[in-house]
């Protein structure tokens, strides 16, 4: 019994047919050009060999690939874990966009190791957009980057004068409305909970300073709280057996290291928030299910993630997008 003719290539398959490859091609992409009858033949003999065409190939050809990188910078946190559910929440936004719109997705979690390492992904030729879920501290570089590269869109704080298109929230709103939800629920001393060296969370820190000292309180106490989740809760736990029987309010850079918090506090027999009020940042959906039910301030993921999107396929497009700056909305639940 004779053996099937392999098809490999677009070659392999014009030449069962009888034609040239690039009556193939367009057979293929179902184009006006080909002829009705030769265009369903060349359907039917791929079909019945089981070829299909380098779907990669002909997008680099047509100098587009379809594929976004979305990239998650660990600069600062080197043992964070995509399992995060900020960045889950913020991905799976993220994915359902840019899926709706006909592209394919790239996840990077990348630590940057040398100044250029944006450049390398950019530079692949594999992509026709990056999206960077935070900036990490690596605001340097991405402004290094989008000096000569337009389809780059960050989820990050906003300055004055940089290069890079960013959607985030007003960090520093809302580390002033955590200062005053906390001084409201009676707080007086109240320590700071996360890394400043970032630019969102040194907000965030800044905006609660701001607060306590319009009304004339101590600054914050503020510990270094690592966003990985094999230390996090020991660290808490140091931190607030370092503060002593004084913290009466904790407000924390994200939702995460604040649920962490209540678990530690519940540990040591505090009572939240009769004893000691705790706000958390970015109200993921898992806020509204610790107990007691998590008060935060709101970064609406849904809405900056579209803004992301939107802004990126303007500039694929050729065209300008400005940064989003969205205002930050207080949520008051159980904890303070």
């Amino acid at each position: 019994m004779e053996k099937p003719v392999r098809i490999r290539t677009l070659a392999d398959l014009a030449k069962i047919a009888g034609v040239n490859t690039a009556t193939v091609s367009r057979a293929l992409a179902d184009s006006p050009l080909v002829k009705t009858d030769t265009k369903a033949r060349i359907q039917a003999l791929a079909q019945a060999h089981g070829f299909r065409p380098n779907q990669m190939a002909r997008r680099l050809r047509a100098q587009r690939t379809g594929v976004i990188g979305v990239v998650v910078p660990l600069g600062h946190e080197k043992r964070q874990h995509l399992s995060d559910p900020f960045f889950m929440t913020m991905l799976g936004h993220l994915a359902d966009a840019l899926t709706e719109n006909g592209y394919d997705i790239m996840l990077s979690r990348v630590i940057p190791d040398t100044a250029d390492w944006l450049e390398a992904i950019i530079g692949s030729g594999m992509l026709d957009g990056v999206l960077l879920i935070g900036q990490s501290d690596q605001f340097e570089a991405i402004e290094r980057a989008a000096a000569h590269y337009r389809p780059l869109v960050a989820w990050g704080s906003h300055w004055s004068g940089q290069r890079h298109c960013s959607v985030g929230t007003d960090n520093f709103a809302g580390g002033w409305l955590a200062g005053e939800r906390l001084t409201a629920a009676g707080a007086r001393r109240i320590a700071f909970l996360g890394e400043v060296r970032t630019p969102e969370i040194g907000q965030r820190h800044a905006g609660l300073c701001a607060a306590l000292q319009a009304q004339g309180l101590p600054a914050p106490l503020q510990f270094d709280v690592h966003l990985a989740s094999d230390v996090m809760e020991r660290e808490i736990s140091a931190h607030i057996a370092q503060a002593g029987e004084d913290i009466d309010g904790v407000f924390a850079a994200s939702d995460v290291i604040a649920m962490t918090a209540l678990r530690v506090l519940a540990d040591r027999g505090k009572v939240v928030p009769d004893q000691v009020r705790v706000v958390g940042y970015d109200d993921i959906p898992l806020a509204a299910q610790t107990v007691p039910r998590l008060t935060t301030v709101r970064q609406d993921i849904a809405t900056g993630a579209k803004a992301m999107v939107d802004a990126l396929f303007a500039r694929i497009a050729g065209e300008d997008a400005a940064s989003v700056q969205m205002i930050p909305v207080l949520v008051r639940r159980d904890t303070a």
